[in-house]
């Protein structure tokens, strides 16, 4: 069916190899990214090869057009050592028409008459790098540049993102693409009482995301704690995601500031507990230091559900008038905020029709077109 409609549109057909090594675990936000492309992608024509320094637990890949190149590396830190020495030869024996990788880093040896298309989603090694690992810093202030420099063309998922890595890497003039992300549709959202069972038994606002220096987590918690008792008693909050890097200790930092028992740690939930979660709560609070996009902005106002979020990088051009931006840096402006979605019903109703209407701006099926739209262009620049 691809093959034909491609004749059909009398259009080459392509040999395109994508990076998919996030696939192989549960998604987070670039893993996220790549299925939500991917899986509309393939069925828009061409040839695809999918490579993976182990098996995909994440998505069915079972199309015609569709190729697994799979390793037997179990382990999450071989990933660049397969990607950087097996997948070049792979990929040459592949014969591929170009080679895409939505996660910030090209394999580097890589043939040269092969495209090479690369997707830049933050700049937290150069704007955030104390919030990452040592190691991890390294690699991506070492290996982003290049693959920038490599690449015949360079996807930004933001404008923030694209200004940042113009001001970092210059040479990539002519190269960059702005593509904004979409909004996922996770599962149908369960009824409120379904989340008693993962300890939420009383009005919550949210929090989403890797529970790492980065997120602001620990100001927000302290911003919450400065709250007058009644407005706090409104709501508790309500933390979920996965353990990252850096040493939150959500526990501590909620006993430190004396509201241990205001707070629920729910840890990574599924996709159907996430829809829920976002469905029944108050609000969003995610007032990161950085971000190169930020999509739980965009999946809890998807829902209705208006967001406290930051004043700078990525987070206004996403959340648009549906949100209330804050200095990250100043736990009073925090407060202030959660002061005025605690207090305000009015508001907060108010903001939450904006939220439905903003995040109509946003689909993934506009994004798949427009990054295969790239791809195909970074092929037929290599003619000219």
């Amino acid at each position: 069916m691809a093959k034909e409609r491609d004749l059909a549109n009398n259009k080459r057909m392509l040999r395109i190899g994508v990076d998919v090594s996030m696939l192989s675990e549960q998604p987070t936000g670039i893993g996220r990214y790549t299925y939500e492309i991917l899986s509309r992608a393939v069925s828009m024509g061409h040839e695809w090869f999918l490579y993976s320094h182990r098996p995909l637990i994440f998505g069915d890949w079972t199309q015609k057009n569709v190729h697994l190149r799979i390793g037997h590396m179990p382990k999450r830190m071989l990933r660049m050592l397969w990607m950087q020495t097996a997948v070049p030869f792979l990929a040459s024996r592949d014969n591929l028409d170009l080679f895409w990788s939505p996660a910030h880093r090209l394999p580097r040896l890589l043939p040269g008459r092969m495209a090479k298309v690369v997707t830049i989603h933050d700049l937290v090694w150069k704007y955030a790098g104390e919030t990452m690992r040592p190691l991890s810093r390294w690699l991506d202030a070492t290996l982003m540049p290049e693959a920038v420099r490599i690449a015949d063309r360079v996807i930004t998922v933001s404008a923030s993102t694209a200004k940042d890595v113009l001001s970092e890497m210059p040479y990539a003039e002519g190269k960059l693409r702005h593509i904004p992300l979409g909004v996922s549709n996770l599962a149908p959202a369960a009824e409120l009482s379904s989340l008693k069972a993962i300890g939420l038994d009383a009005p919550y606002f949210l929090f989403v995301g890797t529970l790492e220096p980065r997120k602001n987590l620990t100001g927000l918690i302290e911003a919450y704690s400065k709250l007058p008792v009644e407005l706090k008693s409104r709501a508790l909050l309500a933390i979920a995601g996965g353990k990252g890097w850096g040493g939150v200790d959500v526990a501590a930092v909620a006993g430190k500031f004396g509201v241990r028992d205001r707070i629920r740690v729910l840890g990574y939930v599924n996709d159907e507990q996430l829809a829920t979660l976002y469905e029944h709560a108050m609000f969003l609070a995610m007032p990161s230091f950085y971000e190169g996009f930020g999509l739980p902005l965009l999946e809890a106002m998807s829902r209705g559900t208006p967001v406290l979020t930051s004043n700078c990088a990525s987070m206004p051009e996403v959340a648009g008038d549906a949100g209330l931006l804050v200095d990250p840096h100043d736990v009073d402006s925090i407060t202030r905020a959660l002061q005025t979605f605690l207090g305000d019903e009015t508001f907060v109703r108010n903001l939450g029709l904006r939220a439905i209407i903003n995040a109509q701006r946003f689909s993934w099926e506009l994004t798949a077109q427009q990054t295969l739209h790239v791809i195909e262009d970074a092929v037929q620049s290599r003619k000219k």
